[in-house]
């Protein structure tokens, strides 16, 4: 049968229309599939696709940062960064020493023609800054020739690059330090990051390129390795710059560089004030000088060779003066890295002695064994303690006397163990208080009536134990509280004495600071809290942080670590013994002085020897400024010490004033240096039959 064709038309349209239709959806399917996908690319990849544009076509460099400065309380720079452009050589391999030593006679003759004459620089120091013997650097590491170099010898060395192989200008920040090494332990040194810094837990994965560009350490950059400079690294290093060179596909620049300079980091501003400083390190060796030539032989000690001195402000913490002498001139770290023979020189002196142990200039292993570290005991400068201790436990009052023969006996009468603890040069007393005690620095009235009473009163070890809850809470034996790097918490010995010897014998020699080595940061945070009567107080180096537009970023308030209750019966009665104390060098101080001689003891070398320590604070009515002297050797702390601490208040007194108003400020710029402001262990006797004690005439 023959299909209508009017339906066959019919059909064919309706199918027409439904292909059409079909063909319409499609279409605008695909294009709003496209649409769709181009939204993607330019609003959700685009920001993407476009980086990776651009670092196909161009190529990154970071820029280190210029490091903040750091300026002592009168806004004079102790350390400040300049950015500079510097010249550096590699050596590449195949590269014989006397193609170098040529290289060198070449680069001479540029620096003399196109170079500063007042920078000039020798073709010794250039060889020796090439490093050619690898007494610095491995053969990869690019060795500094010269830094600051002018735009004639840039432009010179840019034009010429081909004809002088291994060489490279550098943009960088170069660190300076004060040409008068102003307490160069305290303000640290720098080191290069790939020189051995980014191996410590400090600087670990800091180059990681899990961390921004702009804050990522870089391997040539310099660090802070010790003190301050270590321990405010973030503030200081700011953030890189960047430059980002147009390439072209063979990867060759092809224009200028767009640059990101870098970020200054912040500055520092001290609590330590420059005159008091210089003179406080001038003290300690005009002292050591004085005890080593002396011409009177009681005082003469020839083996004394280094001095720590400490003065910290007895209400805020602030800490004026830190001396650890002798000490260096931290430039011979310039550039990160530091020669063999220049280390060798100052291996022993480059840390800081107030804080942690060190022995001074030694030549080798052998001199150590025979030199005291920096680390002494207390000696006679623990009685102030001890008798707060006996006070406050009830041991004894304030009225109570003890008649001091010149011995106190202890251990079983008719045996070995008898032992006797007796006063320097055999004297004797006679009927003493607290105070007359502490005056006169009789060992066997704190033998007597604290170390063997507190002993007899408790039962085995809870007499060490308080003992050492009253040192710990005067900040012996813990650290201080400063972040310092490497700062020590001291030795105690009285817990090791009491298990090895006997608890009696521990509190006996522990009560007249025989028991414990400590640093001079920690006798001088002690002090203070002897003078303000409880409050152990943070010991702080900054006063405050500001950015390079001069904002102040952070500022530093007083901070109480801890106090403690003592009956204001007891501080006066131990006031009034300091005050007594016999220091003829203070005898014509126009301010009272509440101070105490100490030498202590220790065996060095296999033999016993007398360290001198001091502790004082001034005024005595209203104390402002508390001092603390070791001199290890030093013989007795009247002789070897205290003139150290009479300088240091004198030199506070005149430049701030101890009360209130400078009695003669010095007249010194306070421009800074560039213009502007850019810029075996030793152990403590046990076992003495006549300890020692002060020089007290009878």
């Amino acid at each position: 049968m023959q299909e209508d064709p009017q339906k066959r038309e019919i059909s064919n349209r309706r199918h027409f229309s439904f292909r059409l239709n079909m063909f319409f959806f499609v279409t605008f399917f695909l294009f709003s599939i496209l649409i769709v996908r181009l939204a993607i690319l330019q609003f959700v990849e685009g920001p993407q696709l476009k980086e990776e544009e651009s670092s196909m076509g161009s190529k990154n460099v970071l820029i280190p940062p210029i490091r903040g400065n750091i300026y002592d309380s009168g806004n004079q720079a102790v350390a400040y960064s300049t950015s500079t452009q510097s010249l550096y050589y590699t050596i590449e391999p195949g590269t014989s020493k006397d193609d170098s030593i040529a290289l060198a006679n070449r680069l001479s003759g540029v620096f003399e023609k196109y170079g500063d004459p007042k920078a000039a620089l020798t073709l010794d120091k250039i060889i020796k800054n090439m490093d050619l013997d690898y007494r610095k650097n491995t053969i990869s590491v690019p060795r500094r020739v010269k830094s600051g170099l002018n735009s004639k010898e840039i432009a010179y060395f840019l034009e010429h690059r081909d004809l002088y192989s291994g060489i490279e200008v550098v943009e960088e920040s170069i660190r300076h330090y004060d040409q008068e090494t102003l307490a160069v332990q305290l303000v640290g040194y720098l080191k290069k990051f790939e020189g051995g810094a980014e191996s410590t837990e400090t600087y670990k994965d800091r180059d990681s390129n899990e961390v921004p560009a702009l804050e990522r350490y870089l391997g040539q950059e310099d660090v802070g390795f010790d003190g301050l400079e270590m321990l405010y690294q973030d503030e200081l290093r700011g953030k890189n710059g960047l430059k980002t060179y147009p390439i072209n596909s063979e990867g060759r620049i092809i224009g200028p560089p767009v640059i990101t300079k870098p970020e200054k980091g912040n500055n520092l501003y001290l609590t330590i004030n420059r005159q008091v400083q210089q003179k406080t390190e001038e003290a300690i060796l005009d002292q050591i000088d004085y005890l080593q030539h002396t011409s009177d032989s009681s005082k003469r000690q020839p083996m004394a060779r280094t001095g720590y001195a400490v003065a910290m402000e007895v209400n805020t913490g602030k800490v004026i003066a830190m001396a650890s002498m002798p000490d260096y001139d931290p430039n011979v770290w310039e550039g990160g890295r530091i020669s063999p023979e220049d280390y060798d020189d100052i291996k022993g002196i480059m840390y800081n002695g107030t804080i942690r142990q060190i022995y001074g200039p030694y030549k080798d292993d052998k001199e150590i064994s025979k030199l005291p570290s920096s680390l002494v005991p207390l000696g006679s400068t623990q009685k102030p303690l001890s008798v707060l201790i006996g006070l406050n436990e009830g041991l004894f009052t304030t009225s109570t006397t003890w008649n001091d023969t010149g011995a106190f006996y202890y251990g079983k009468e008719g045996t070995a163990h008898r032992r006797k603890i007796g006063n320097a040069k055999g004297h004797a007393y006679g009927v003493l208080d607290p105070a007359n005690a502490i005056a006169k620095s009789s060992n066997p009235w704190m033998a007597k009536m604290i170390g063997d009473a507190l002993y007899r009163r408790e039962s085995g070890m809870e007499a060490v134990e308080i003992f050492d809850k009253y040192e710990k809470a005067f900040g012996l034996g813990v650290v201080t509280g400063s972040d310092l790097p490497g700062e020590s918490a001291g030795k105690i010995n009285y817990f090791e004495e009491a298990e090895a010897a006997s608890v009696q014998s521990a509190m006996i020699f522990a009560s007249f600071g025989q028991q414990g080595r400590y640093t001079t940061l920690q006798l001088a945070q002690y002090t203070a809290m002897l003078a303000n009567r409880g409050k152990r107080m943070k010991p702080q180096f900054v006063n405050m942080i500001k950015d390079s537009e001069g904002n102040v970023v952070q500022s530093y308030k007083p901070e109480v670590l801890n106090t403690i209750d003592i009956p204001e019966s007891y501080w006066e009665e131990v006031e009034r013994g300091m005050s007594k104390v016999n220091v003829s060098v203070f005898n014509d101080a126009p301010y009272k002085v509440n101070r105490k001689t100490g030498t202590s003891q220790q065996d060095v070398g296999g033999k016993t020897i007398d360290n001198s320590v001091f502790i004082a604070y001034a005024p005595a009515e209203n104390p402002v400024l508390a001092v603390a002297v070791i001199v290890p050797y030093g013989g007795f702390g009247s002789d070897g010490a205290a003139p150290i601490a009479r300088k240091i208040f004198d030199a506070y007194n005149d430049e701030i004033g101890l009360h209130g108003t400078p009695a003669n400020p010095s007249t010194a710029a306070t421009d800074n240096a560039t213009g502007t402001e850019v810029a075996a262990n030793s152990t403590s006797t046990d076992a003495s039959t006549n300890a020692a004690s002060d020089e007290q005439q009878p």
